[in-house]
């Protein structure tokens, strides 16, 4: 067996789990070595449970008390409640979708059951969807730091992991090239290693920061040497400031903030400049970015070139598309528009293709599509991407390369300090509109624990009754080995019965089908569904005005950064919001990093006082939502890091010794880290 071998060749997948393997993009022994886990759990020793410990995630022994199983349905959901004795305490436990452990629990048995304790005003504990092992299972794991891998449907966290044993004891983890660059004391194949199963803590993170380095690397790397890029390129069509720009400012119902202009001045200047415009345009959520880019394609429209925006879904760019043309017609712009999507029928893409090839579309909106081999534009000048770092680089440079010569214009709602976008963007102008439209009621914002949870359900039932909706946000879409996360599918389930039959409660989560989300999310905004219970897959959605509460459950697993951009999805029309952040864990530190989303609403000034406040222990669990691909590298918690990366790629590059920087790219490539982040699906 070696690394090209397909997993069938390990003990124990056989053609059925190879097919699930797939479905994680796992198809060959390389790519199971290189699937990251994205947590570990510590499976600590049962205790006795007692009112101190509510809140917290534990792991006691106890026999099913006899005769106090029972199950009920509702809808698609079953309703499982039992209870335990530990010595002489009871604990009721409640599981969703398990009616099979009725006849799999035996009574005169021990088992050991581990999840979060909750202890009642009145001293009652109690379990909801705990894991239940026998003893002997347990007692296997007991005491160890265990690997926890995103999965899909059919496959465990254990079947991967014994794989990924195997894989390990059987073929050479191959290096990056980047060990004598690196200069640590870890290489790059014993920090795979430890990253799958580390013998201690302080192993782990001198291993994570030495992948944290490969990603980081890779990456830099790929931008400093991406020549079309960069800027001072000469632009050889000239272009002029058009009056259309002008009187639309002037006509708009609203006033454009100082800072808006500021970066509209920029924008001007540069495509005016007779040099290639490279420009990251920063804004806060609900800053006006929007009005900008269209401001940029129609003045490059009416100097008779083309222009693209390409959004990350396609909910955002058909959002985009009705926004332009309804503008285009109110203000006589008369400005030919196009929309291109990977979901249109074939004779409707082939007729958009022949409006791009002989010129007549001015204005192509649409995702990924916009830059197939198929579109080929007869005089594309300007390319716009919207939340580009959810591309890459490598679909960037494609729609680039459709032009001969072409203005770069990059709108980000994600607040990164300018060192660090300079980093991550390469050569690049930046803009920064750094206030909010007047009229904008601020979102009112909690901080709180679990105990708050009835309140909140009760605060959106109120909501829904005045006619508003609301998001729920959980980080992980199904139950993982981590019983302190919520999960999508059982939260949807509780939810659903908590609020009754009348309200709608509908699940959303980035493993469905493109077509599927989209029609989830156009069914909220048309308030067909009242509470959308998801996963961050809505942090770039479309504009829900109607949309007044956000509530994000395991608050403290995010980045502060991106907990701002998710409530940024509430606020958007004329009702009051309210946001809703519970954190499952509710020591000082974590509620004061928390408690700065009370103070400010202010993106920016959120990002710099996280960077402040992240800690050595702060590895998993406050990711950015993987913010451009990387997997484990955090942009704000591994700043350090990212800096050191960027200056090697510097020296390397400037050393101009190409067999050098050749064998990294080919190490690279055969060591690309394969996993997806749990936050971002």
């Amino acid at each position: 067996m070696n690394l090209n071998s397909p997993v069938t060749q390990i003990k124990g997948v056989g053609e059925k789990t190879a097919g699930y393997l797939k479905k994680l993009n796992i198809e060959t022994v390389r790519d199971l070595i290189f699937y990251i886990p994205r947590d570990f759990v510590l499976f600590e020793s049962p205790i006795i449970p007692s009112e101190e410990m509510s809140g917290r995630v534990i792991a006691f022994r106890g026999f099913l008390k006899a005769g106090s199983f029972n199950g009920t349905k509702k809808g698609r959901f079953t309703y499982s409640h039992m209870a335990f004795m530990c010595e002489s305490r009871l604990i009721r436990v409640a599981v969703f979708n398990m009616p099979y452990l009725k006849k799999q629990l035996d009574p005169l048995k021990e088992y050991v059951l581990r999840g979060v304790l909750e202890v009642g005003s009145k001293g009652a504990m109690s379990m909801t969807q705990p894991r239940i092992y026998t003893l002997n299972q347990y007692s296997e794991i007991e005491g160890t730091l265990q690997p926890v891998y995103p999965l899909t449907k059919g496959i465990s966290n254990n079947a991967i992991s014994k794989a990924v044993r195997q894989s390990l004891e059987t073929v050479c983890v191959p290096s990056d090239g980047m060990d004598d660059l690196y200069n640590g004391s870890i290489s790059f194949s014993d920090a795979v290693k430890n990253m799958h199963f580390p013998q201690n803590m302080d192993t782990f993170i001198l291993s994570r920061e030495r992948i944290v380095f490969h990603e980081f690397l890779s990456f830099v790397l790929q931008m400093k040497t991406d020549a079309n890029l960069t800027k001072n390129i000469p632009f050889d069509k000239v272009m002029i400031e058009t009056a259309d720009t002008s009187r639309l400012i002037e006509r708009l119902p609203y006033r454009l903030t100082n800072a808006q202009l500021r970066c509209w001045d920029d924008i001007k200047n540069d495509m005016t400049s007779g040099i290639c415009m490279n420009r990251l345009v920063q804004g806060d959520v609900g800053s006006g970015k929007t009005i900008i880019a269209f401001l940029a394609l129609i003045m490059n429209a009416k100097n008779s070139h083309q222009g693209a925006l390409m959004a990350p879904t396609e909910v955002l760019a058909r959002q985009h598309y009705d926004k332009l043309v309804e503008t285009s017609k109110k203000y006589d712009l008369d400005l030919d528009i196009k929309l291109l999507l990977g979901s249109m029928s074939a004779s409707a893409k082939k007729a958009v293709y022949e409006e791009i090839e002989n010129g007549s579309a001015s204005i192509v909106i649409g995702t990924h599509a916009v830059f197939q081999k198929k579109v080929t534009y007869k005089d594309l000048t300007l390319v716009i991407t919207d939340e580009q770092h959810r591309f890459g680089v490598n679909q960037r440079e494609t729609l680039v390369n459709k032009g001969d010569k072409v203005h770069l214009l990059v709108m980000s709602a994600t607040p990164i300090p300018r060192t660090l976008a300079f980093i991550l963007y390469g050569d690049i102008s930046i803009s920064l509109i750094d206030e909010l439209p007047g009229e904008r009621i601020p979102i009112k914002n909690c901080v709180v624990g679990r105990k708050f949870r009835k309140k909140s359900y009760e605060f959106i039932a109120e909501q829904i009754k005045e006619g508003r909706q609301a998001y729920v946000i959980c980080p992980q879409i199904e139950e993982g080995d981590d019983p302190n996360l919520e999960n999508v599918t059982d939260y949807s389930a509780k939810l659903s019965s908590v609020l009754g039959g009348n309200v709608n409660v509908v699940s959303l989560h980035g493993k469905m089908k493109a077509d599927e989300k989209d029609r989830i999310m156009t069914e909220f905004k048309n308030r067909n569904i009242d509470v959308l219970v998801s996963t961050t897959v809505i942090e770039v959605g479309i504009d829900v005005p109607n949309a007044t509460v956000m509530m994000i459950e395991n608050s403290e697993r995010f980045g502060l950064a991106q907990l701002h951009q998710l409530r940024g999805r509430v606020g958007r029309g004329k009702y009051q919001s309210y946001c809703i952040f519970i954190s499952s864990k509710e020591d000082k530190d974590t509620m004061k990093r928390l408690s700065i989303l009370n103070d400010t609403n202010d993106g920016f000034k959120i990002a710099d006082e996280d960077l402040k406040l992240r800690g050595p222990g702060d590895l998993f669990g406050i990711r950015q939502s993987g913010e451009f691909g990387f997997i484990i590298g955090d942009i704000y918690n591994d700043a350090s890091i990212l800096k050191k990366a960027s200056e090697c790629a510097d020296r390397l590059i400037k050393s101009n010794d190409k067999d050098k920087l050749d064998k990294i790219v080919e190490s690279i490539n055969d060591t690309m880290i394969n996993s997806v982040d749990f936050r971002t699906i």
